[in-house]
């Protein structure tokens, strides 16, 4: 049965997202802080930078990192995850993710301006653009999927507003062991969660606590 899951980094004050984006520096100047032990992992290395020599940490940290990417059948994000801001005017922009991004699946892309086509990239990974409700690009993904999971990949609004909606079937976060007091919350409008959710925590080596909410009638991994 296919699933809704989402993985965020967030702080310990509950901000998933930071200030200062640039289409240099697309996800903040905090981005890297948020995800340091993240970008640490054997796990990230192999799918950023195709890094197969083992190289990398473990550990919890590194046990999440590749549960996240098992069973996806296909990707939602926002245009700013995409990167469709950061040169707005340039018909050819194909993202910030490179010439092969770490998807590997149909990536759906929801964005106000004006539709464009699809976008097939090396690896398995085509980008198409929707200007549709969260709903309606859910039951689009879910059939791409074939049975595997869909994955929210953010950014925030757009993860919120699936969580708002009541979507999604497994929330990870990654608490980052940092205090950012500013970005945007994640939780604001959120209360009640734990009571639609079951809650389960882990601290891994690197002070990062994964936090996982799971819909009670979902079974927690694959």
């Amino acid at each position: 049965m296919t699933r809704v899951r989402m993985s965020l980094f967030i702080s310990l004050d509950g901000y998933a997202s930071t200030t200062g984006s640039s289409p240099e520096n697309p996800m903040g100047v905090d981005w890297e802080r948020l995800t340091e032990a993240y970008s640490k992992t054997r796990t990230f290395r192999r799918l950023v930078f195709g890094d197969t020599s083992g190289a990398g940490t473990g550990g919890l940290d590194d046990y999440y990192a590749a549960e996240n990417v098992k069973g996806i059948g296909s990707e939602i994000m926002g245009a700013a995850m995409f990167g469709l801001h950061s040169f707005p005017e340039d018909p050819d922009w194909k993202g910030w993710w490179g010439d092969e991004p770490p998807f590997g699946t149909p990536v759906y892309v929801l964005t106000h301006s004006v539709p464009r086509s699809p976008i097939p990239m090396a690896g398995g990974t085509t980008f198409h653009f929707r200007n549709v409700t969260v709903q309606d690009v859910l039951a689009e993904a879910t059939e791409a999927a074939h049975g595997l999971d869909v994955r929210i990949g953010g950014g925030i609004r757009t993860a919120r507003e699936f969580l708002r909606a009541g979507l999604v079937d497994q929330l990870h976060l990654m608490v980052a062991p940092i205090v950012l007091g500013r970005g945007t919350q994640l939780y604001d409008g959120l209360q009640g969660l734990e009571l639609t959710h079951s809650v389960a925590s882990q601290v891994a080596e690197s002070g990062t606590i994964h936090v996982t909410f799971t819909r009670r009638d979902q079974p927690l991994f694959n």
